[in-house]
Order: structure tokens, then C-alpha cells, then sequence
């Protein structure tokens, strides 16, 4: 799996515009995907093997300042919208977008589909609950 991560990861890199850079912590097998956003400035995606699994998670936004409660509603009621992803509260009470897949289940369409998805959801629901969460701080 390792060697198809790498391949796939130096591909990307190469071909995909949005792809800022690749790292990875060999100790964790663990994978950091930069990628640069539009609503969002940045987009870090961190790709980890686990024994059984491929975990894949990045961070979406601060703990929300304002109407908490509304802020973690809205992003609960998009939840069943997204394929592979759930919102999650992490420490601190930051959100995150997490998913994970069997090992058995990944290829390189699943590694495009990881990357594409955690772009996608980030640009697309990022704005609405940084508005709600940070309103007197964040307007557009």
C-alpha cells in the first residue's frame, strides 16, 4: 500500500494544479496532501494506514465563537450529503472532515476521489459555517 500511495501522491503532484505539495512521516505511515483553496485558503489532508484501514482526515475550521449550536446543526444536516466524509468535532472542539476505507478498497480512484472530495467539501461548506460560527468576524 505504501508504494501505491507514493506513486499515485507523485502523480497527483505532478499533474494536479491544486496540489501545493506532499509530505510524508514514514515513523506514522502517514501522508500530508497540501492543496491550495479559494474559500479557504489551504487544504491539508493527512492520509494514514492503519493495520486494517486508511484513515484520512482534514482540518475544517476552529472551535465556532458564535451560535455554536447552529454552526455544529448546520454541518450535522450536511453530513448524509457527503460520500466518504462526515463532519467531526476534534480537540478543542475544532471541526474536521474525516472518512476512512479498508485497505482492500483503495487504488488510485479512491485516492483521487479522497483528495477531490476533501477540496470540494471544504470550498463548498467552509463559507456558510465560518458565517454562522464567526459571524461579527467573518463576512463575505
Amino acid at each position: 500500500m505504501r508504494a501505491l500511495v507514493d506513486g499515485w501522491a507523485s502523480g497527483a503532484l505532478a499533474h494536479n494544479p491544486l496540489l501545493a505539495a506532499v509530505d510524508r512521516e514514514p515513523a506514522l505511515d502517514r501522508w500530508y496532501l497540501r492543496m491550495r483553496g479559494e474559500e479557504k485558503a489551504a487544504i491539508t489532508v493527512w492520509l494514514t494506514l492503519r493495520p486494517r484501514t486508511v484513515h484520512f482526515e482534514t482540518y475544517f475550521m476552529p472551535a465556532p465563537e458564535e451560535r455554536r449550536e447552529a454552526c455544529f446543526e448546520y454541518l450535522l444536516r450536511v453530513n448524509p450529503r457527503l460520500y466518504g466524509w462526515r463532519f467531526a468535532v476534534g480537540a478543542e472542539d475544532a471541526v474536521y472532515l474525516v472518512g476512512q476505507l479498508p485497505l482492500g478498497a483503495l487504488d488510485e480512484e479512491e485516492l483521487d476521489r479522497i483528495l477531490g472530495s476533501a477540496y470540494e467539501y471544504s470550498e463548498q461548506y467552509f463559507p456558510a459555517a465560518m458565517r454562522i460560527g464567526y459571524g461579527s468576524r467573518f463576512r463575505r
